[in-house]
């Protein structure tokens, strides 16, 4: 049986008129995406399509919806919540989460752990979804605090190279 998940964010405001038993719905379309997906058979490929229609949302620490915004955990935990996937909600939490994979196997859908800004710390301090085909160089989404400030592709860069922290799969 297929299962499918209708994501259609909208808000409304309802207005009641009691003498005359009236009710008047305003409907304003969120700048969310509005979309269907098909959740029975979770690919990479659909989990990275999902995740790459939430670019541009802002950057927000501690948030994990696009009304409100992103901060790199909250996006990846929203991205994988929309498919039933529990995940961590904080990057660190990831440490022992999924199974590590090296960065020659990494592949669509894998995530990329690395440290925050501060090379000098070794916790984990940032998280995105790699969004390469194997063998491909390596790019990955995830919500920035730089200068995007946004959920963003990037590229795997000499910065998120010394960063980088491992790989892990966790579908």
């Amino acid at each position: 049986m297929n299962h499918f998940r209708n994501i259609i964010l909208l808000s409304f405001a309802v207005t009641f008129f009691p003498l005359n038993n009236i009710v008047a719905f305003t409907i304003v379309k969120s700048s969310a995406p509005s979309f269907s997906l098909n959740t029975s058979t979770l690919t990479a490929d659909k989990l990275v399509a999902f995740a790459k229609s939430l670019k541009g949302i802002k950057y927000k620490y501690g948030a994990s919806h696009p009304k409100v915004g992103f901060d790199c955990s909250g996006f990846v935990n929203y991205v994988f919540k929309n498919f039933s996937i529990d995940v961590p909600r904080s990057s660190a939490s990831f440490k022992n989460h999924g199974r590590t994979i090296s960065l020659k196997e990494a592949k669509q859908g894998d995530l990329i752990l690395f440290t925050g800004p501060n090379i000098q710390k070794k916790t984990i301090g940032h998280i995105g979804i790699i969004t390469s085909a194997s063998g491909k160089p390596i790019h990955f989404i995830h919500s920035t605090s730089g200068k995007a400030y946004s959920v963003t592709e990037t590229p795997f860069n000499e910065s998120y190279k010394r960063r980088f922290v491992k790989v892990v799969r966790v579908f």
